[in-house]
């Protein structure tokens, strides 16, 4: 019996059975060498985590103050607090703060109790602003708000700006992947093993802390001296994960 030969094949056709084996075995000689090669990059790893922090100062103060004003009506205690905070926060634009924004309007019943009967006495308004200023003009601008009509303050936190944050991170990150490499380099030379190339790098976030409340208060209680306010310090913290075949 004679096998047709393929159009434009230059094997006979009685010979192709004999030679498809011999190109398989070529085949899998150089295939087999290479998917072990990858298995042993693939398993022949350490993982290994590095940290760094940096320090800088706080510069900015974040603060939280506002208005609260009680009544017999809603409307008079809505418009008398409307009033005030329109005042507090014209004295603000003034002193060119940064990031001023209202951060709550609240107007709620003030209740009475009497022979476990609930009665409605009053309401109470208010309205709180946030904003930042440098650390060393928080306490005579907050005694000056309180004299522009603000009744609370709620509270202050410490914050270093935007540009020495940014540097802090960068910084951390590069003292993290130098931490990483001196780490598994000790490990290599304690075992005898020689690092060969990194085969993947994972960067966690190098990100502050959120600012901590330092100071809550009630305005009138600081009005009559001149209030301090300390800012600190603040870290920044970076992780790097490096993946390093041997």
């Amino acid at each position: 019996m004679t096998r047709a030969a393929l159009p434009g094949s230059q094997f006979p056709s009685g010979n192709l059975w004999k030679i498809l084996p011999l190109a398989l075995l070529v085949c899998a000689t150089f295939v087999l060498p290479a998917l072990a090669q990858e298995k042993e990059k693939m398993w022949r790893t350490l993982s290994v985590s590095g940290r760094g922090v940096e320090t800088i100062p706080t510069t900015l103060a974040e603060v939280s103050l506002g208005v609260e004003i009680q009544g017999k009506t809603a409307q008079e205690v809505q418009q008398e607090a409307a009033r005030k905070s329109s005042a507090v926060v014209a004295f603000l634009k003034s002193q060119n703060v940064e990031k001023l924004q209202t951060t709550g309007i609240r107007l709620n019943p003030v209740y009475s109790y009497t022979n476990n009967v609930q009665k409605i006495t009053g309401y109470a308004a208010s309205n709180t602003v946030s904003f930042r200023i440098p650390t060393e003009k928080a306490g005579t601008l907050l005694d000056d708000a309180v004299k522009a009509g603000a009744t609370q303050i709620n509270g202050i936190s410490f914050v270093a700006n935007d540009e020495a944050i940014a540097s802090a991170q960068k910084q951390a990150l590069k003292e993290a992947t130098q931490d990483a490499q001196q780490q598994a380099d000790a490990v290599f030379s304690a075992l005898g093993f020689k690092s060969k190339e990194i085969v993947s790098i994972q960067v966690n976030n190098a990100s502050p802390p959120p600012p901590t409340m330092f100071l809550r208060a009630e305005a009138a209680k600081v009005a009559d001296s001149s209030t301090p306010v300390v800012g600190g310090e603040q870290e920044v913290e970076a992780s790097v994960t490096l993946q390093i075949s041997y």
